[in-house]
């Protein structure tokens, strides 16, 4: 009989790899088999080098990584050559250039689930009810709550005009997916994930309420995230939701949590 051996995909996010003891985290990430695939759901780090460098470490232990953006990739700084739209293209250039999968790549498949990386941004629609988006910042200034990507991302582009692109360029594509799917985005899907936050202004930066309802659409049998940095799993209409964080260390050193890190998305058999 031929030894059976477990090949599978995990997943993780906000590695923030800047922070010195997330680096130790990293480090312990290590397949059980050379065939396991890892997906990163954003936030390794700011600096593109430094992206890259953890890009290129974890894709020598796996045999496949997919990667999709969070906001703090696409932080930038106004002497910085690459901002906006230029260095997200740079780090799929860089990405490439490593045999790492993006969402401009071809999706690929896993055990029969095509794995579908989305890059959607937030257009500031998970907003209170009844504010309109500039009075929403608005108020979030005044009561001190707004997050870096104000003044690191939106000087450097229409964040909004970015998102709408990308959802209809993922619209596009996940149209021609045929069979189930696992979604992969930085942002959750949906909203509710992010009622969980302490500041009702924080959702804001959370995504866009235009990607409701994707999950159902697009036959996914989970949906992965990260950003909020509370790991967990919630179903919403039949469908997983899960956070793959890791999050900073005064975070993951006091959390209290059953899940697994990095987290196993799905496990199928390899014949050897």
């Amino acid at each position: 009989m031929p030894h059976q051996e477990k090949k599978t995909l995990w997943a993780v996010s906000d590695l923030h790899a800047a922070v010195r003891l997330n680096r130790d985290r990293i480090n312990q990430l290590q397949p059980e088999s050379p065939a396991d695939w890892l997906i990163i759901a954003g936030d390794i780090a700011e600096r593109t080098e430094l992206v890259l460098a953890v890009l290129a470490q974890l894709k020598q232990r796996f045999h496949t990584i997919i990667w999709t953006p969070g906001n703090h990739e696409l932080f930038s700084r106004s002497t910085d050559r690459h901002r906006g739209r230029d260095k997200y293209q740079e780090l799929v250039e860089g990405s490439r250039n490593l045999g790492v999968l993006t969402p401009e790549d071809p999706y690929p498949v896993f055990n029969g689930v095509t794995i579908c990386p989305l890059f959607t941004l937030y257009d500031y629609s998970f907003r209170q009810e009844g504010l309109s988006v500039d009075a929403a910042l608005r108020q979030a200034e005044q009561a001190k709550v707004v997050l870096t990507d104000y003044f690191s991302i939106a000087p450097f582009v229409d964040v909004r005009a970015w998102c709408w692109d990308r959802l209809a360029y993922s619209v596009k594509r996940l149209g021609r997916v045929n069979g189930p799917t696992i979604l992969v985005n930085h942002w959750p899907l949906i909203k509710e994930p992010t009622e969980r936050v302490f500041h009702p202004e924080i959702p804001l930066w959370c995504g866009t309420r235009h990607t409701r309802g994707w999950a159902q659409r697009y036959n996914a049998q989970a949906v992965i995230y990260g950003h909020l940095h509370i790991p967990r799993i919630d179903i919403y209409d039949e469908v997983p939701h899960i956070e793959v964080s890791l999050g900073y260390p005064r975070e993951w050193q006091t959390r209290k949590s059953n899940m697994p890190w990095p987290y196993p998305v799905l496990t199928e058999g390899m014949n050897s």
